[in-house]
């Protein structure tokens, strides 16, 4: 009888782990590998702001579109850090290499050096598996008194079929908006206004 009470204690125990144990979680960073940085140093400096993203993504956890109205989050998907922060790294990355310059935001910085402030509101972070990966983005390019530039840009990329792969095609998406951000910040580094 006692053999039988532990034989049922030691198999309740087992179920009781099993249930409890989870599936792992994975992290994902929208930061690009390290690149070296444009072959021509830029005569600025650039300091990028804080990115606002929508609420409905400001997650940890992936957030999913499916179809017209349905949305998933996906707990065992996550983000390395909070999604604005992730954006942000991934288009100071992309910006530096670009420009062959460096970010200086919330750090100290010579007197008379030209800073170049980039702004960016992300309004829409689409997000499919097997789908695509979208940016809508209002974003802003200003150096000192200038007038600067007031712009929006919209980024699509296929994703494959993994959730690894979404990721790098949000890194893509970033990427593009990243390549009209360089050429404003260039021509407001030079005195004009414009969008590209």
């Amino acid at each position: 009888m006692i053999q039988t009470l532990r034989r049922f204690g030691i198999a309740s125990l087992i179920v009781a782990l099993g249930a409890c144990s989870s599936a792992p979680t994975h992290f994902h960073t929208l930061v690009p590998s390290s690149a070296p940085p444009g072959s021509v140093a830029a005569p600025f400096v650039i300091d990028v702001q804080a990115v606002g993203v929508p609420p409905q993504v400001d997650q940890p956890a992936l957030v999913l579109r499916h179809g017209a109205t349905g949305v998933s989050v996906v707990d065992g998907e996550r983000w390395a850090s909070p999604l604005g922060d992730e954006i942000r790294g991934a288009l100071v990355a992309d910006l530096s290499t670009r420009l062959g310059t460096h970010d200086v935001h919330g750090l100290p910085h010579a007197k008379g050096e030209k800073v170049v402030r980039v702004q960016l509101d992300v309004r829409r972070f689409d997000s499919e598996v097997g789908g695509s990966a979208t940016l809508e983005a209002s974003w802003s390019v200003r150096s000192g008194d200038t007038a600067g530039a007031a712009c929006a840009s919209r980024a699509s990329e296929p994703a494959g079929s993994s959730y690894d792969s979404l990721v790098e095609a949000h890194q893509r998406a970033i990427g593009q908006v990243a390549d009209q951000v360089a050429a404003a910040v260039r021509a407001v580094a030079a005195g004009q206004s414009t969008c590209q």
